[in-house]
């Protein structure tokens, strides 16, 4: 009887870490997801940042008072530079 109750005891030990096991294994499995989503949610968070500041500098290039023609001319400088920062940035951040 005594024998028996210790064997039922051990069996259920050896499930108990079997259980905490796969629970160890399972939460870093879902520490590493939850770490991709954080990293994802910044390069998402930073992209947004990003056009927002290009929005910006638009909007003031668009507002700059000067001739029709030197106006788009002005633009079109500004917005090749900004496309050359977005190069420099992109490959900056690889």
């Amino acid at each position: 009887m005594i024998h028996e109750e210790l064997d039922r005891l051990e069996r259920l030990a050896y499930q108990v870490s079997k259980k905490i096991q796969h629970l160890e294994e399972e939460k870093s499995l879902l520490e590493e997801r939850l770490s991709k989503a954080e990293s994802k949610l910044k390069e998402k968070d930073d992209a947004l940042d990003h056009f927002k500041n290009q929005i910006k500098i638009s909007k003031i290039v668009n507002n700059i008072p000067v001739e029709n023609m030197e106006s788009a001319e002005l633009r079109e400088r500004i917005n090749n530079y900004i496309k050359e920062i977005d190069k420099v940035i992109t490959y900056l951040s690889e």
